[in-house]
């Protein structure tokens, strides 16, 4: 059976969201003031040895490309994003690999001390990546330049704008908006929406 466009779309939306086509800009507390001259990108924690990039050396690195959707969990999604920057496997590879007791990771972002917390398993996913690029063109400070984090497979809140650092744990530890009341894990297909 030849399903139409339409049907296939609607099989792409988590129950509970609806399609747009804009973009909409959501934070906690506004766009933060980065220095590039100053800006990091340090893995740390229980991998086999700590990384700390400078821009330059982050850019250096090899890229790659990801078409995926996007859901927020104010029950907006936007299909068929183009992402492009730095896939997770590389940084582990720099990193030396997680170790055996890693189990979570803590996204840390340059705004005021924002994290927020995934299961390893969701982060080391193949889609999964540091974005400087979204749709061909470069971040723009309001969508979290010059990185994010982009993990498809969860709501968008954990996919952290202006990463600064990714800690590797072996316990979970709730981030910003899960202390205030946002769920530990965030499937949009399960409406993790709050709560555990």
């Amino acid at each position: 059976m030849v399903t139409s466009p339409d049907t296939q779309r609607a099989n792409r939306i988590p129950p509970g969201q609806s399609q747009t086509h804009k973009w909409p800009v959501l934070d906690a507390s506004g766009t933060p003031p980065i220095d590039m001259a100053k800006w990091r990108l340090d893995l740390f924690g229980l991998i086999g040895k700590e990384v700390s990039l400078t821009w330059e050396e982050f850019l250096a690195l090899p890229r790659t490309q990801v078409l995926a959707d996007f859901h927020c969990v104010t029950r907006w999604s936007r299909l068929d994003n183009t992402w492009s920057g730095v896939s997770v496997a590389t940084l582990l590879e720099l990193a030396g690999g997680v170790k055996p007791e890693a189990k979570f990771v803590s996204a840390l972002g340059y705004d005021f001390g924002w994290t927020t917390n995934l299961p390893l398993a969701d982060f080391l996913a193949a889609d999964a990546l540091v974005a400087i690029e979204h749709d061909g063109e470069l971040l723009t400070p309001e969508h979290g330049a010059p990185a994010r984090l982009i993990v498809p497979q969860l709501y968008a809140w954990k996919s952290a704008k202006w990463l600064g650092g990714l800690e590797f744990l072996a316990e979970d530890r709730a981030g910003f908006w899960e202390r205030n009341g946002y769920h530990m894990h965030g499937d949009p297909w399960k409406e993790e929406r709050f709560g555990y």
